[in-house]
């Protein structure tokens, strides 16, 4: 026995016989025809179509066959779209349901933690722009003061005991020394109008054929600006060895002239802005002197016997 569709007995109706007799009614489901249309689309209600054996039991409808009836298909089946609160969906030509665009309202830029992070940025870029401003502020100051070195003058020297002739060292063996206690006398002056100075100096040395003879050290100071200052250092050596840079040293029972060499560098710091900014000079000076044991009156020392780099 074969079933027929609903359309497959529109079609039928003109040209079926009329029959007196009435069989049985019984149902199947008939399925969408635009369930094939839509690609998966599967209406969750059914509807249960009668069959008839007579054109005179079936109900009158259209047998036309075309759009017409594709159109009575997609309303049936669009009517029976629901959802869940008991509207109905409108479906386009394809039979699928429309739904609403969704439209996207404002800028992803508040997204980020509601503009803390362009709060944070301006922030880094203003704490930047001062930590720029400031070191060029920095520079400004140290390259300003930079020409501002303090300048050094040898005044004199004064000896107060100087003894060269023969003895012995430590270990006994015999050989040429020098006795020595002088001072030295020098003038720092300070140039800069925008800060003081710190002074000091390294090892003071008076030197015989690249021995120290004789050492002392100024002692560190504090300088104002605009100023001059006069310090004195202490020189002292006692019963230094020569050994054998004493062979040239011609020496007399009544005593003798020794050549020496007075070398030291004079170092100041200025602090312009604290630790922050600070300009360093160090200068080196060298004076050639002669020392003799018969004069007693201090060496004064010309531009010419000392140099200063």
């Amino acid at each position: 026995m074969h079933t027929k569709s609903e359309s497959d007995l529109t079609s039928l109706a003109p040209s079926s016989p009329r029959s007196p007799k009435r069989s049985q009614a019984y149902y199947v489901q008939s399925p969408s025809r635009d369930s094939h249309d839509g690609g998966g689309y599967k209406s969750s209600s059914m509807q249960d179509t009668p069959v008839f054996n007579s054109p005179n039991e079936s109900p009158t409808h259209p047998s036309t066959f075309g759009p017409h009836s594709r159109t009575s298909s997609l309303s049936r089946f669009s009517g029976n779209l629901r959802k869940g609160n008991g509207r109905k969906e409108t479906v386009n030509e394809k039979g699928w349901p429309e739904c609403n665009v969704i439209e996207e309202e404002g800028s992803y830029d508040d997204l980020n933690g509601d503009g803390k992070l362009s709060t944070r940025c301006r922030v880094i870029l203003i704490f930047i722009a001062f930590v720029l401003f400031f070191t060029c502020l920095c520079l400004i100051l140290w390259g300003a003061a930079r020409p501002y070195k303090a300048d050094i003058v040898v005044k004199s020297l004064a000896v107060d005991d100087f003894y060269a002739g023969e003895g012995t060292d430590h270990s006994g063996v015999p050989t040429k020394m020098i006795t020595v206690n002088c001072t030295l006398l020098i003038n720092v002056y300070n140039p800069s109008g925008m800060f003081g100075i710190h002074v000091r100096s390294s090892s003071v040395n008076l030197v015989f054929s690249e021995i120290a003879v004789a050492t002392g050290e100024l002692n560190k100071y504090y300088q104002p600006r605009n100023s001059h200052r006069t310090r004195t250092v202490l020189l002292h050596g006692e019963k230094v060895p020569l050994y054998g840079a004493g062979a040239g040293l011609s020496l007399s029972s009544t005593g003798g002239s020794v050549p020496l060499t007075l070398n030291f560098d004079l170092i100041s710091r200025g602090y312009v802005m604290g630790q922050l900014v600070k300009v360093t000079h160090k200068k080196h000076v060298s004076c050639h002197l002669t020392i003799d044991s018969k004069k007693t009156k201090p060496i004064k020392f010309s531009k010419d016997s000392c140099t200063y780099e």
